[in-house]
């Protein structure tokens, strides 16, 4: 049965489609020897395909549950020679990759998958899947101040959509509050970003769950495998 090309690339862990997508555009890519630069472009099983001049294989398809520790990159390698997430998979015999990213300073929840089908679905926009941070803020919130995270604030211009709160603990002598917060969109440090726009900084800041998932039963820089259920859920969101 044939495949698109970026399709069978991105199922072989060697990169997300969209990522793929670029390599193809940029030459990177051979099948069969020859450069394939058109997107759309189909492949058999048989076909011999070519990542920057390394044959790939098909591998079945893994996505792990990862309790990220905070000081750690949420990507393959890190330039400043500082510790990725990739690293606690040494053990691992799959190349993966991060769903999305946390922060360097924030821990939680992170998915790792070499599925790349998946993780596409998951990271797109009009998916809007849950997700659940803690945060212990600097200072305590006002009336005012909840409307307006409940309802969307402003970073770079445009209105964030209304995210639920919860507050978990006031601490008036010490200056502090510990919040939950639950968005569905992903963008640049969006839930510092959000605080900030009331006049709160973030001191420490977790997330907890995603879509359904938690980290119940795992420590910081553990991770296990997901369930054939667990992921036939993801796949079926909405």
């Amino acid at each position: 049965m044939a495949e698109r090309l970026q399709k069978v690339i991105a199922q072989a862990g060697v990169a997300s489609r969209r990522k793929a997508e670029k390599m193809i555009v940029a030459g990177q890519v051979k099948v069969n020897g020859k450069k394939v630069t058109k997107l759309g472009t189909k492949v058999e099983l048989k076909d011999k395909i070519e990542v920057n001049g390394v044959p790939i294989e098909s591998e079945s398809l893994h996505t792990y549950l990862f309790y990220k520790p905070r000081g750690v990159i949420s990507s393959a390698n890190d330039d400043k020679g500082r510790k990725t997430v990739v690293d606690y998979f040494d053990e691992v015999p799959y190349r993966l990759y991060p769903v999305g990213r946390l922060d360097y300073d924030t821990s939680g929840l992170l998915l790792m998958t070499n599925d790349g089908e998946l993780a596409n679905k998951l990271m797109h926009p009009r998916n809007e899947v849950p997700k659940v941070y803690v945060a212990k803020i600097k200072g305590t919130l006002k009336p005012e101040e909840i409307h307006a995270l409940t309802h969307g604030v402003k970073i770079d211009g445009k209105k964030t959509a209304p995210a639920k709160l919860k507050i978990l603990r006031t601490d008036d002598k010490k200056n502090f509050q510990i919040i939950q917060l639950t968005i569905h969109e992903g963008h640049y440090h969006q839930v510092k970003r959000m605080l900030q726009a009331v006049d709160h900084l973030v001191d420490k800041l977790a997330r907890e769950k995603y879509a359904f998932l938690n980290l119940k039963s795992l420590t910081s820089g553990e991770y296990r495998e997901l369930s054939s259920e667990e992921v036939y859920k993801l796949k079926h969101l909405n």
